[in-house]
């Protein structure tokens, strides 16, 4: 069935979402590379500057959930792109590390709403609920991707603020478009169609399923922001003599992270026709061994091991968000994976601490590579007490 202009333009913004919310998110990763001489301070010092951000990044998104099932998705979704806009382009004219904190913060505050609306937007159809989470999730690589190349360049063809500036004033524009698109009625809510839904599991298996995934969820979210806060980083110093630039890193950073837009659309087509709980225990356990190469690697075979770690990291995150899907209440969707979100971002806050202290003590990567990949090996565990996700089963109860 065709899908109307609203549901186009719905999922052509939760797309567009997607990509701004990690792409602001990571450009301080790299803009740190400039700031190191600039503000004379250590790596694990401006790395630090990045907490307040990730911890409302976590913090916010149950309440952002929450307001989109009680008042409006669209509505959210506006406040999200003129919000971390806003507050990008704030953080451009930071003139030292207090006002730079309190920029990224806001930038965190803001971007928490999306994925607690964005994605339950996106998982409404449970028919053909992977293919849309998989390509809004090569939207979401993208911008993961985008983040070190486009702060990269930015920094260095025209000064760090630049690399603030600029998406900043993207995001605030498409926010503006969007606003104007809810006001002409092109994009409309459609919440009571979400509550008169039926769940999709029984009781027993939605609370011990929710209960397992926040577990496998807290490790996921450790991993992926870890090797995103480092990489940058990591190619600077295990490269060295290869790449001689700042817009260099970005650039390798960047293309490791555009390769797992394509696990992303493998990813959906593969929840849509197999197993989920299968395909979700396969793909944790392939990311164990790129992990544990990657500790000590150095030189070029460095970038396609860090690239597969990226993509196995990435590849379930459809099945992921198909399961939790499943396990939730379609009328409460958007707050329930405000509370996914929240354990995910809010527990990988402290992957910044964590990337920064440990790179400080060691001078290199390998401690925190080694602790990733034992995170790894718990979560392929943990994912063995999900119920069975057999294909076909009935709803089995109405939502409340």
């Amino acid at each position: 069935m065709a899908l109307s202009v609203s549901a186009r333009l719905a999922l052509g913004f939760s797309c567009v979402g997607h990509t701004f919310s990690h792409l602001l998110m990571l450009l301080y990763p790299t803009v740190v590379l400039s700031l190191e001489s600039e503000w004379s301070l250590t790596f694990g010092e401006l790395i630090a500057l990045m907490l307040a951000g990730q911890i409302l990044f976590g913090a916010a998104a149950v309440p952002a959930g929450w307001l989109a099932d009680r008042w409006s998705v669209p509505g959210m979704m506006a406040l999200f792109f003129l919000g971390t806009g806003g507050m990008c382009v704030a953080a451009g004219f930071a003139d030292g590390p207090l006002a730079m904190a309190v920029g990224l913060g806001g930038i965190g505050l803001f971007a928490a709403i999306y994925h607690p609306v964005g994605i339950a937007w996106v998982t409404r159809d449970p028919a053909t609920r992977g293919r849309a989470l998989g390509i809004n999730g090569v939207f979401g690589a993208l911008g993961t991707a985008g983040g070190a190349v486009v702060a990269g360049t930015l920094a260095e063809a025209f000064g760090w603020q630049w690399a603030f500036f600029v998406p900043g004033a993207v995001c605030f524009a498409v926010g503006v478009a969007l606003t104007v698109a809810i006001a002409f009625g092109l994009v409309r809510d459609s919440r009571e169609t979400v509550r008169t839904a039926r769940s999709e599991a029984s009781r027993g298996d939605m609370v011990r399923g929710a209960m397992v995934l926040l577990v496998t969820i807290a490790f996921s979210g450790l991993i992926y922001q870890s090797t995103s806060f480092a990489m940058p980083k990591l190619f600077d110093v295990r490269l060295a003599g290869i790449v001689d630039s700042t817009a260099e890193v970005g650039l390798l950073v960047s293309m490791v992270y555009g390769v797992s837009a394509l696990a992303q659309v493998v990813g959906g087509w593969m929840a849509d026709r197999f197993d989920l709980k299968r395909v979700y225990i396969v793909c944790w356990a392939m990311q164990i061994p790129f992990l544990a190469l990657a500790t000590t690697l150095a030189g070029p075979l460095l970038l396609p091991v860090a690239a597969m770690m990226v993509l196995t990291n990435t590849a379930f995150v459809p099945a992921e968000n198909s399961l939790f899907a499943r396990f939730s209440p379609p009328a409460w969707r958007s707050t329930a994976f405000g509370v996914k979100f929240l354990v995910s971002l809010g527990v990988s806050a402290i992957s910044v601490p964590l990337v920064g202290q440990l790179y400080d003590m060691a001078g290199d990567f390998e401690p925190l590579l080694i602790l990733l990949a034992l995170f790894a090996t718990s979560g392929a565990v943990a994912g063995l007490l999900l119920p069975a996700t057999r294909r076909g089963q009935p709803s089995v109860q109405p939502a409340e």
